[in-house]
């Protein structure tokens, strides 16, 4: 299955994401390979197989959210520049989200820009954050507040990777899956509630779909100028859940489960999703292990942090809602009285 990126805005970009086994990829310069030690146990030699090139290297980094900061993105670099690559060279992105974004990011920097390729393991990077070009790290003011749009050459995505991902991690994923369906597609939603994620070819098929949803936005909106923002859907509260814990209790996804709770609680407010809808979408998202209570300790703290928010802009915080299911609300007018009442329900005081 392949599902191609033609962004409108930049003719000269275009990429397959493809979706099977991990094919013999061929390369006439230098490739270094950026992972991390685990991916590196269970499937390093299996890509290593697969590469021909000139000159191979492998870069290993830690292992966790935590440790994607532009310190990382420093030792990345040094080692680039010690096994001495030139502008040709490749780079290829091997684990989740974390090492796609930063290998990305890298490669926008290194000599002023160099080719990379995404290979996703994890199912969050294989549905999400593998395809689209955002890279970046984060700081202590927020998540992925510095970084680049550099879209990757190809992506590929083989689910044999998938067999090695603990549960918690699978389940990660799905939240990024769920938050598509209820952005854009209801039937995708209601196929979703019944679907089996371990038959392989139900698998492929939910991936497909995901990745599909994600090229027709991408491709519209390349730079988040529009309705590429709507992919954000749940990311505005879960960004501060992850920055209040510092990066180090919730998955990405796991936090993505808890912002979906939140901004539908918030839309409910608002009269855009009725209780019923509410219900399946937590449903769903416990059905698959996802946390989706939080208790806010300051909820005056936490309305602060949604201005580091990329998406607000002029003192104004821009909340991504679903219009029930399949459909999306962009308000960046709601009174903080109310958003403050919608917190302060997932506080200890409510």
């Amino acid at each position: 299955m392949i599902v191609p990126i033609q962004l409108e805005n930049s003719g000269s970009v275009q990429y397959d994401v493809t979706i099977d086994r991990l094919p013999t990829l061929v390369f006439n310069t230098k490739v270094a390979v950026i992972t991390n030690p685990t991916i590196s146990a269970y499937h390093l030699e299996k890509l290593l197989s697969k590469i021909e090139c000139s000159d191979l290297h492998v870069v290993t980094i830690p292992d966790g959210e935590e440790y994607k900061n532009l310190e990382t993105i420093e030792r990345i670099l040094n080692e680039l520049f010690g096994k001495k690559l030139d502008r040709k060279s490749h780079l290829i992105a091997f684990g989740g989200g974390v090492i796609g974004d930063m290998t990305g990011f890298t490669a926008s920097l290194y000599q002023r820009g160099i080719k990379f390729t995404q290979i996703p393991t994890t199912l969050l990077s294989q549905v999400d954050a593998s395809v689209g070009g955002k890279t970046g790290v984060n700081n202590s003011f927020g998540k992925n507040l510095i970084g680049a749009f550099y879209q990757p050459t190809a992506v590929y995505i083989d689910t044999d990777f998938l067999k090695t991902l603990p549960k918690r991690e699978f389940s990660a994923g799905v939240a990024e899956i769920v938050k598509m369906a209820v952005m854009f597609d209801k039937s995708y939603f209601e196929y979703l509630e019944t679907v089996d994620f371990t038959d392989k070819e139900c698998l492929e098929r939910v991936i497909q779909r995901s990745v599909e949803l994600k090229a027709e936005v991408v491709n519209q909106d390349e730079k988040e100028a529009g309705i590429r923002a709507v992919l954000n859907y749940g990311h505005t509260f879960a960004h501060v859940v992850e920055n209040e814990t510092a990066y180090k209790t919730y998955l990405h996804g796991e936090a993505v489960a808890i912002g979906i709770v939140m901004a539908n609680t918030l839309a409910h407010e608002l009269n855009l999703i009725d209780i019923e809808e509410m219900q399946r979408v937590k449903d769903l998202l416990v059905k698959h292990a996802l946390p989706v209570d939080y208790i806010i300790k300051d909820v005056d703290a936490f309305y602060d942090k949604f201005f580091l928010d990329k998406k607000s802009a002029n003192n104004k915080i821009k909340f991504i809602l679903p219009n029930g299911l399949g459909h999306f609300k962009v308000r960046d007018n709601i009174d903080e009285a109310l958003v403050k009442k919608v917190l302060k329900s997932f506080s200890k005081d409510k």
